[in-house]
């Protein structure tokens, strides 16, 4: 697999997996990585071109993404290409890609995962997944409703 993304440093993505970290010939799942290497991505900043691979791998709208990263839309629109993100939103999103990373392993299909995503659930209280997706304590609640689905606990 080839990456159209050449840079040498550590926020290489495959274009077809934005949930992965590319490395030499190997894509590695975002929730495979240890936090470490996760700072080392955030610190490094992610671009608008990562960003649009992950809009369209999630199927999301600049609207969809704007909430569930808690900025305004216009702050995701006007980056181009190769311009970084702040160390927060670049946080941000790679907690997101994380989330729908270890979804689409468990789900084992990614369009099953990102409509799961929109579903009610009982386990939130009647909301979507998505509803809660705009801070740290509900992607932490969504892992764990993930994790309980990977172990067959009704959810």
């Amino acid at each position: 697999m080839t990456s159209k993304y050449k840079q040498k440093d550590i926020q290489n993505f495959a274009e077809d997996a934005p949930t992965s970290y590319y490395a030499g010939n190997v894509a590695t799942p975002l929730n495979d990585l240890t936090s470490i290497q996760k700072m080392k991505i955030i610190k490094n900043g992610i671009s608008k071109t990562y960003l649009e691979v992950l809009k369209k791998a999630t199927s999301l709208d600049y609207d969809s993404l704007a909430g569930a990263l808690s900025v305004t839309r216009a702050t995701l629109i006007n980056k181009k290409g190769t311009e970084k993100f702040s160390g927060q939103i670049s946080e941000r999103i790679v907690s997101l890609a994380d989330l729908y990373s270890f979804g689409y392993e468990v789900f084992e299909d990614k369009d099953r995962f990102n409509k799961w995503m929109f579903i009610p659930n009982q386990a939130l209280g009647g909301l979507a997944p998505f509803d809660i997706v705009d801070n740290y304590y509900g992607r932490e609640e969504i892992r764990s409703l993930i994790g309980r689905v990977a172990y067959g606990v009704y959810s």
